[in-house]
């Protein structure tokens, strides 16, 4: 999944958005209401983690723009305020949920992936797959019940082809759906990335290039 923060408080948005990409999460940041839109204008994010007092567009303001924008991206809201009435404000926006600061790391990722959960279709949380088992919650993964140790990259690419469901997955897709806005990209990662996976998984192999096209899991 892909996950912006937006977030003014440049070191605490730094924390979660690495914090999320050692879960296998990408993650892009931004420090000011605006910067965020500018974000949500050119790349789809699953899931927007939005600070409710922002500078120069405060994080209601967003909220309203991302739920206007009839988007799929959903929001969770981070404030210093955890009264009922800012709560009920805050859902009353469009937001989907609400964390209060501070928060455990751990359930804010686990909002995060509820959320994402929701912004495509449903799909179970643990995915089976060709003797595949993955499990995004505990970043496990089985074939044939024989464990399955990936980089994160690895992890989400994999994650990606079996939530598509045999559905062709483009390398563009991968790219922007994997790593974040950082990325060159013309660079061959996927690639790469793909070439070690298959190699991890073995045999007889699984993922299959669609010349021109992209890869798909069968």
């Amino acid at each position: 999944m892909r996950v912006l923060v937006v977030e003014d408080e440049q070191l605490l948005a730094d924390a979660i958005a690495e914090g999320l990409r050692q879960q296998a999460i990408a993650a892009d940041v931004a420090y000011d209401g605006d910067d965020g839109m500018d974000r949500l204008a050119v790349n789809e994010y699953d899931v927007v983690v939005l600070d409710r007092d922002l500078p120069t567009l405060s994080g209601d303001e967003v909220c309203r723009r991302i739920v206007l924008s009839g988007g799929h991206s959903r929001v969770l809201m981070l404030t210093a305020s955890t009264t009922v009435d800012d709560r009920v404000g805050g859902l009353s926006l469009g937001a989907d949920d609400y964390l209060g600061k501070p928060f455990a790391f751990v359930e804010l990722v686990a909002r995060i992936r509820a959320l994402a959960r929701r912004s495509r279709p449903l799909a179970p949380p643990v995915l089976e797959k060709a003797g595949l088992w993955l499990d995004p919650n505990r970043r496990e993964v089985l074939r044939n019940n024989r464990p399955i140790y990936l980089s994160l990259k690895e992890f989400a690419v994999l994650e990606e082809l079996m939530r598509a469901d045999g559905a062709v997955v483009s390398a563009e897709c991968l790219l922007e759906r994997v790593w974040d806005e950082n990325i060159d990209p013309f660079t061959n990662v996927v690639r790469v990335t793909v070439m070690t996976l298959r190699r991890k998984l073995g045999q007889p192999p699984l993922i299959t290039t669609v010349r021109g096209a992209g890869y798909e899991l069968s």
